[in-house]
């Protein structure tokens, strides 16, 4: 183990999302927030709890790094999980209040340069919804040791 605890070391986290939908302006949210980074044998995790201003109060939001692969998840308030892989497909549940969805994500680049100092990450990826494209998004988070 290094200079990050067990339980994870502080990190500010920039997260920029945007969606683009055909013939409309992209829509960009982006959130500046406190969380944990933590080492794992896999790669590392970084974690951070949802406010009312995504509208997913009550929920922990937490991306693990392993290789090639980046793993979304959601869990309280919202729970999903969402698998990156740049190149190839996954499909995943989406838990609604209304039901379960089946979501394919296609994930058409995933970089990073992540150390236990910090970095940046960008996952542009499209969502299927029930095999329907609804968009595409971008997801770029940076990464900072408080």
């Amino acid at each position: 183990m290094t200079s990050i605890e067990k339980n994870g070391a502080p990190v500010l986290l920039s997260i920029r999302g945007e969606q683009y939908f055909d013939g409309v302006d992209p829509d960009a949210t982006e959130l500046m927030t406190e969380g944990t980074m933590e080492l794992t044998p896999e790669g590392m995790t970084l974690s951070y709890e949802e406010s009312a201003l995504t509208g997913m109060e009550g929920t922990t939001t937490t991306f693990e790094v392993r290789g090639t692969q980046v793993i979304l998840t959601r869990a309280g308030g919202v729970n999903s999980q969402m698998i990156f892989e740049e190149g190839r497909q996954h499909t995943s549940l989406y838990e609604t209040p209304y039901g379960e969805l089946a979501v394919d994500i296609q994930t058409s680049r995933l970089r990073h340069n992540l150390t236990e100092r910090g970095g940046v990450m960008e996952i542009r990826y499209s969502i299927a919804v029930e095999h329907t494209v609804t968009g595409r998004n971008c997801f770029k988070i940076r990464v900072r040791r408080r």
